[in-house]
């Protein structure tokens, strides 16, 4: 298993008992003991699981071709906060291409729709602003931008996304929230992600 680091977050997970009509009150109810946070190989396997059907009726027809790549370094970085007593004036963010997103009082699909100025820009890296060991050495600054920023991509467009976790602070296993049609996940690993790996991977349908 991994090494557990030390960072202070809310880790609170809630349990509810949820009582089907019909069904008898006294049905016993048996609780599920989770793997540890940091049992990589337990993670591992039931990921590697998970399959598409890939069927005859429903066959897996990944494009060959894109049209934009992005490669999105996700971790968390440390910012300042005044008013963070437990934190000696600081607080741990998290990013994606060190941007942190700071909350706008205007949805962007609203700004977008009645052109509002001053909610967000389109200059989102499709790239991270610098390359360094992602799963080596700690960079000295672990400072992040607090920014709203959007990437805008035209409609129809076939994209490619490298999700690299950078193992700042403490490794990073949030779930990533995606929106569009026909998604396929093409390859993965631990460690640093490489171009000529992956691009072996397409070729050999992998």
């Amino acid at each position: 298993m991994d090494s557990l680091i030390a960072v202070d977050n809310d880790n609170v997970t809630a349990t509810s008992v949820l009582h089907y009509s019909g069904t008898l009150a006294n049905t016993p109810t048996t609780f599920t003991k989770p793997p540890p946070q940091n049992a990589t190989p337990i993670s591992e396997n039931f990921i590697q699981s998970l399959r598409s059907l890939n069927s005859k009726s429903f066959p897996a027809k990944k494009p060959l071709t894109v049209d934009q790549s992005f490669f999105f370094t996700v971790g968390l970085g440390i910012n300042p906060c005044p008013s963070c007593k437990a934190g000696n004036g600081s607080r741990v963010v998290a990013n994606i291409n060190y941007v942190t997103l700071f909350m706008p009082t205007t949805t962007l699909l609203q700004a977008h729709y009645f052109k509002t100025s001053g909610v967000f820009t389109t200059d989102f890296s499709a790239t991270p602003p610098f390359v360094y060991n992602y799963t080596g050495t700690t960079p000295a600054n672990l400072g992040t931008t607090s920014d709203t920023k959007v990437y805008k991509l035209p409609y129809n467009t076939t994209v490619q996304i490298v999700l690299q976790d950078t193992s700042l602070i403490s490794p990073e296993n949030h779930p990533i929230h995606l929106h569009g049609f026909n998604f396929f996940v093409v390859s993965r690993g631990l460690r640093n992600f490489l171009i000529t790996c992956w691009s072996l991977s397409i070729a050999q349908g992998g």
